[in-house]
């Protein structure tokens, strides 16, 4: 048979397709990933293995199952399998680091103690673990709970240099004793490098006799203490004297028998206190323990005694019997005392060498086998100190795991230097070096430019005309923005990073939802914040036509606060000539609810009278301490109301809150950031926010601190905002950021913040950026 062929020409193509047109169809990115998830799965599946597949069985898989089965306390399925696809990329793959990017409450503790145990089956025996300072002795506890034949080592007291110097000199190829694995539990506010040191020398005498004054001179200069030898300048021209030797800011070291010129000191000055009023204060600082009690103590047991059991057996003290076998402690006592003993810390010596610096310098190499880092998000910033440590940490370990609950804040910078201080081979062989100032700023921003999003901000000029044209000045600056795109998402998080879902622990959670509540002002709350928005919306455009952006902080932060603050007058100063730019009486009386107060205690009536407590969170807590007025109006509604402030101590808040629910209050205000992490707010299930703040870690945080394992009631999270206010502008950029930052966990967002959700920068500029364009 023979087939005719027509030919086409590009003409009749191009009218065939103008007379019948493809529609355009735009399908929103959750809409398409749920319509063509399963096809796009089916085809990652089909042209790449993964590194784990809980189907697949294997003689290692069941030898490490069989492990986990011997614990006392067993992980969930979900659990058990994200620690098998962590030992599976730890151990199978030889990678050096790896990621447990885990929502609050799945347990991420749990399960990296279960991954301890399964690399102590594979010869990995000691693990740093790397806390939160109120988590030390909550991650002591729980490795004690859940590991047989465990042994734990606290190093977050003032004795933790003691206890290095002894795992330093017990050094040995292995414990015949030890029978399970070891951990080593420090304390983040540990994570600094350097000490305190300060130049020491002996003085020599010289003698000189002067001819023409006939008589001796007599000059004193620095030495050697060992040796003698007298110590030159840096040019070895002149030799100092001990004054100027003392100057010196660097450490030397004798040249002829290399003796150090420098010795450790503590910068304060009052001087170390004794043994036993150490010991007394300790005691007086516990929970129904007071000065008489401490001294009966002391009497009863001997300071020895007592400084053994709370440094290394806590429950022996909880439990503790006097003379005629009779509990010292009653049970509500014990309780107490328990929940306080497991976030604390006790050390009587002193010491101010960091940990952190002395593991670089006096232990060998891989030393320890696994470095745990809890709440690694805590470690991203550039100049952090404790982040730079990390850095040093992890090169000195063998592998590396990093525990978190947020892994991105909303920017590509966020990422890097994490990725950086945790697996800087795998970002080296990228091409991320540091440049020839030492610097990784160039790198993180190759970093941003491949992988995050970056605008270029162009500043035109009009100027002065010439003869033949007239003339314009450009400048260009580039900031960083919201983002994080998939090839990144790909390279560097996937091969490395195992999420888990609260939702996925099947542990019979209750319903979480979010919800956003828009607050309408009053009519003269509204017509005084426009006139307040005017005001220095024009001072604000002024200065930075002039290049000044001294203003931006200072506008965007009273806008944010004032109409939360309307019952105290508001006079903005300029940062610099401190002269008044604007000036606002109050609105509100003392004893007069504004409708965000009246829309919140309304709120906390309902729940209250569903048997529901609630925990407020509001970020002015200091100067202009909306806290109070809050406390104060919801008493005059008849709720029993406790406020939480920072000065209360980190390790005592979870007993000091504890101790509020056991004395019957409905509602509860704090500022976000003092309960963020660590805190399990159960007793809690509803949460409104007044106000969100800036950190994206802390509202993500501090919103899920009641959804966790153990709630029993459904969780609802309220967002209050004031209509048409720079507030709404900022939970939307807020939301874009959460946003961003589920993306890089594996999920679309849903949140009630999400329906804000729009394109912007950072948050500062995105409010200018809107404040400006409404008043041009």
């Amino acid at each position: 048979m023979t087939q005719a062929l027509t030919t086409v020409t590009a003409d009749e193509i191009e009218a065939i397709a103008e007379a019948a047109p493809y529609p355009q169809v735009t399908v929103g990115l959750t809409d398409f990933i749920e319509d063509y998830g399963p096809s796009l799965l089916g085809a990652i599946h089909r042209q790449l293995k993964p590194v784990f597949d809980p189907n697949e069985e294997s003689e290692r898989r069941k030898r490490y199952q069989a492990v986990l089965s011997d614990l006392k306390r067993k992980p969930f399925p979900a659990q058990e399998r994200a620690v098998l696809a962590l030992a599976e990329l730890l151990i199978g793959q030889d990678q050096s680091a790896a990621i447990l990017n885990a929502e609050m409450g799945t347990g991420k503790t749990m399960m990296a103690i279960a991954l301890s145990s399964l690399m102590f089956s594979e010869g990995y025996s000691k693990s740093l673990v790397i806390s939160p300072p109120h988590l030390v002795y909550k991650w002591r506890r729980e490795i004690l709970e859940t590991v047989p034949n465990a042994r734990v080592w606290v190093l977050n007291g003032v004795d933790t240099l003691a206890k290095l110097q002894w795992l330093r000199d017990g050094l040995s190829p292995g414990d015949p004793s030890s029978t399970g694995p070891e951990f080593y539990i420090l304390g983040r506010v540990r994570m600094r490098m350097d000490y305190h040191w300060k130049p020491v020398c002996d003085q020599r005498k010289q003698h000189e006799w002067d001819i023409h004054e006939q008589r001796v001179h007599t000059s004193v200069f620095a030495s050697c203490p060992r040796c003698g030898t007298y110590i030159k300048d840096s040019a070895e021209e002149r030799v100092l004297t001990p004054v100027e030797f003392r100057r010196e800011d660097r450490q030397r070291s004798c040249t002829n028998c290399g003796e150090a010129l420098w010795t450790l000191h503590r910068p304060r000055s009052a001087p170390p206190k004794d043994h036993e009023a150490l010991l007394l204060k300790a005691l007086q600082a516990m929970p129904t323990i007071g000065r008489v009690t401490a001294r009966r103590l002391m009497d009863l047991l001997g300071a020895d005694a007592l400084n053994d059991m709370l440094s290394d057996n806590i429950y022996e003290f909880v439990n503790l019997m006097d003379e005629e076998g009779e509990l010292v402690f009653s049970d509500s006592q014990a309780k107490r005392l328990e929940r306080h003993l497991a976030t604390y810390e006790h050390a009587l010596s002193q010491g101010g060498f960091q940990p952190t610096e002395f593991i670089k310098r006096y232990l060998p190499k891989y030393f320890f086998d696994l470095l745990v880092v809890d709440e690694g998000h805590e470690y991203k910033n550039p100049g952090s100190a404790q982040g730079q440590a990390l850095g040093v940490l992890a090169t000195q370990v063998r592998k590396r795991l990093l525990l978190t609950g947020t892994l991105m804040g909303g920017y590509g910078t966020d990422l890097f230097y994490l990725l950086w201080r945790m697996m800087p081979q795998q970002m080296i062989q990228e091409g991320y070096t540091y440049s020839q100032r030492n610097s990784l700023a160039a790198a993180s921003m190759a970093f941003m430019r491949r992988h995050g999003v970056l605008k270029e901000v162009l500043k035109v000029t009009e100027g002065a005309d010439h003869k033949t044209a007239k003339g314009r000045s450009v400048t260009v600056h580039t900031v960083k923005a919201p983002g994080f795109g998939p090839e990144g998402i790909v390279r560097h998080l996937l091969p490395f990073t195992v999420f888990l879902k609260l939702k996925d622990v099947g542990a019979a959670l209750p319903t979480y939802d979010e919800r956003l509540v828009e607050v309408e002002m009053t009519l003269a709350q509204a017509d005084a914040y426009q006139q307040l928005s005017v005001r220095l919306t024009q001072l604000m455009r002024e200065a930075l036509a002039r290049g000044d952006h001294t203003l931006l902080g200072v506008v965007i932060n009273c806008l944010l606060a004032w109409p939360d603050c309307a019952f105290r007058e508001e006079r903005v100063l300029h940062p610099r000539t401190k002269a008044v730019l604007a000036h606002v009486p109050a609105i509100f009386q003392e004893d007069e609810a504004s409708p965000k107060e009246d829309e919140l205690a309304e709120y906390c009536l309902a729940e209250c009278d569903k048997g529901r407590r609630v925990l407020v969170y509001t970020t002015y807590t200091g100067k202009r301490d909306t806290a109070s007025r809050l406390q104060a109006q919801l008493r005059d509604r008849g709720l029993k109301v406790a406020v939480l402030r920072s000065s209360v101590e980190t390790a005592k808040r979870e007993d000091w809150v504890l101790s509020q629910v056991d004395r019957g209050i409905d509602v509860l205000i704090t500022n976000p950031e003092l309960v963020k992490t660590g805190l399990d707010m159960l007793e809690f299930p509803s949460i409104a926010f007044m106000q969100t703040g800036y950190n994206v870690y802390t509202v993500m945080q501090a919103a899920r601190r009641s959804w966790l394992i153990g709630q029993h009631k459904p969780v609802e999270v309220v967002f209050f905002g004031y209509q048409l206010t720079a507030q709404m502008a900022c939970l939307a950029l807020m939301a874009e950021k959460i946003a961003v930052s589920m993306s890089t966990s594996g999920d679309m967002p849903s949140t009630g913040l999400d329906s804000l959700n729009e394109t912007g920068d950072s948050i500062e500029v995105a409010l200018a950026r809107q404040l400006l364009s409404q008043g041009s």
